[in-house]
């Protein structure tokens, strides 16, 4: 037994110095001593907000196609397109914005706001999409 059982071997010595430290080998994360509770609520407010801003988009689009609603042209070359995008991406970030101010610090169920997600994320590509808009 030539190194594993000699009090000089690096792993001896990390262990010694750990114990006169106060601590063992164990990391202060395991023991509860800097231990964060990870939260995953501003994750999912970003997933969440996202969703919303693709349905809003399809929403301003469909409002638009049928004459209830007309977004101004905030880029002449582009024409109205501008203005709904720009809606948007407003209702997005306030969506996300205030989704983050109430989520952030807690630990939520994903299953449920990735259903939402999708559905929503789903539903607006389906409103911004052509032969749709000829159903009004």
């Amino acid at each position: 037994m030539s190194g594993g059982s000699k009090g000089g071997s690096a792993q001896g010595r990390n262990s010694q110095s750990a114990d006169s430290q106060g601590g063992n080998s164990q990391s202060a994360d395991s023991q509860g001593g800097n231990s964060q509770s990870l939260t995953n609520g501003a994750a999912l407010a970003a997933v969440l907000a996202a969703g919303i801003g693709a349905f809003a988009m399809g929403l301003f689009v469909i409002l638009n196609e049928a004459k209830l609603f007309v977004a101004p042209s905030l880029y002449a070359p582009a024409g109205g397109l501008s203005g709904r995008s720009t809606f948007a991406v407003i209702v997005w970030l306030a969506a996300w914005a205030l989704l983050h101010a109430r989520w952030r610090a807690r630990e939520l169920e994903s299953g449920r706001i990735l259903v939402w997600t999708l559905l929503l994320t789903a539903v607006g590509a389906v409103l911004v999409f052509p032969p749709v808009w000829g159903l009004l």
